[in-house]
């Protein structure tokens, strides 16, 4: 009698962290974002392409409920959670660093990086955490004690990060990290979140440097007037030369 063969089940997906489900976003008569389907799993990188005005910031910033949903619904961890206060969406692990940087100029980096564990009472913690920050940002240990504002535009967007960081979010969001840096800061900023990801860190980025961000994310997503236009794989959206003439660029 022949012996059974055994066959190996497919791997079944993790659950997904972040669910958007036909989320829609207005400002007054404009829908700035509508009828987006979007899924991040643990652990994955997963960026938001597409041009001005796309929809990106705004699908962000409703994540965070730093703007008020329209119609459908934001699931964490499987769970309803439209519309829970900014405060709620940190506590439960989301982290998010805006365009622009935004860190407050008359404090110094030591404090700035202080301020992104607010909500947290771990003391011990937030030390190591902070010297983790340094350690990833050697730049912002040597100027610890230095007024944020006058640091370089880089420098900035990197205390922008590391503050985000200090909240220890299971998320993050990250809107257009690169913007109005040189290249080589670009790269080294793209780096450092490749780092974070192989350590695990689950990331939503948007960025309109879609090389750069298609050469470390694990899936792309492209957004044209709110709404979802191509998604696959990283590799595959970057091997496309249709489509970055179309979407992207040909960067």
């Amino acid at each position: 009698m022949s012996a059974a063969h055994s066959v190996s089940a497919a791997p079944v997906p993790a659950a997904p962290l972040l669910e958007l489900q036909g989320l829609e976003v207005r400002y007054g008569a404009v829908t700035a974002v509508r009828g987006l389907d979007l899924q991040v799993r643990p652990g994955e990188l997963v960026t938001l392409l597409g041009a001005n005005g796309a929809g990106k910031t705004t699908t962000l910033r409703a994540i965070s409920s730093l703007v008020p949903v329209a119609a459908g619904r934001v699931l964490w961890q499987g769970v309803e959670r439209t519309g829970c206060r900014t405060e709620t969406t940190v506590r439960l692990g989301i982290g998010h660093c805006p365009e622009g940087r935004r860190v407050l100029s008359r404090q110094s980096v030591a404090a700035n990086l202080e301020l992104g564990a607010w909500l947290r009472r771990d003391r011990e913690g937030i030390a190591a955490d902070r010297e983790r920050c340094y350690g990833l940002f050697p730049r912002l240990a040597e100027r610890r004690h230095q007024l944020a504002g006058t640091l370089s535009g880089g420098e900035q967007q990197m205390l922008a990060i590391a503050r985000a960081l200090m909240a220890r979010p299971t998320l993050l969001l990250l809107d257009e990290p690169s913007l109005g840096l040189a290249p080589k800061l670009v790269a080294e900023v793209m780096a450092t979140l490749a780092e974070l990801h192989r350590g695990g860190l689950t990331m939503l980025l948007v960025e309109q440097n879609a090389a750069a961000a298609l050469d470390i994310a694990d899936r792309g997503v492209v957004l044209e007037s709110g709404a979802v236009q191509l998604e696959g794989p990283a590799a595959t959206l970057r091997a496309d030369a249709a489509l970055r003439d179309s979407y992207l660029g040909t960067g």
